[in-house]
């Protein structure tokens, strides 16, 4: 997946993105930039995942769910989703268990290496998966993950409840979206 040095893909984006937002305030159901702490996406039914971790620690919904997740979606080459990494371990120190962390590199099969060695230089301590090809694809119910870093939270039942796509989302803001979760 190529990317420029922002994290964004080189074809289109920007004009989808504008597209999108001179539409946000007209378009029935469109979801308007929500306040910190507030969900910026509607809840639709849970996700169904199962991504291919690197250690035995699975990184699922089954695995997930009962607890907030926090889901990276990250590319090893992207300066921006390192930050978004950096951002999230710290803030798993602090969680421990109440809280479930995983990255999802969006990598080919072939980049596991790569991703290991990502995960023992940014000293990743939570479970570092392979996406699928449907995710890889956008067709999971992830939806387009194309631009990175994308950041996920998913409540309790596994439902997307806030998302950041494309940029560093930091602690206070996810701990924003958090509360009343």
């Amino acid at each position: 997946m190529k990317t420029s040095s922002s994290g964004r893909r080189a074809t289109g984006s920007a004009a989808l993105s504008l597209a999108l937002a001179a539409c946000a305030g007209s378009a029935p159901g469109a979801v308007a930039e929500a306040p910190p702490g507030v969900s910026n996406v509607p809840l639709r039914p849970a996700v169904d995942f199962a991504f291919d971790s690197l250690d035995d620690r699975p990184v699922s919904s089954e695995a997930t769910r009962g607890r907030l997740t926090v889901l990276v979606f990250v590319t090893t080459g992207s300066l921006l989703a390192q930050a978004q990494v950096d951002f999230v371990v710290a803030m798993a120190r602090n969680d421990g268990d109440r809280v479930n962390y995983a990255i999802v590199a969006l990598e080919g099969r072939e980049n596991r290496e790569l991703v290991e060695l990502y995960r023992k230089a940014l000293s990743i301590p939570f479970p570092v998966a392979m996406a699928d090809a449907e995710t890889l694809a956008g067709a999971s119910g992830f939806h387009d993950v194309g631009v990175v870093p994308v950041t996920v939270l998913l409540d309790r039942a596994g439902r997307v409840a806030w998302r950041a796509d494309g940029r560093v989302a930091k602690s206070d803001e996810i701990r924003g979206a958090m509360r009343g979760l």
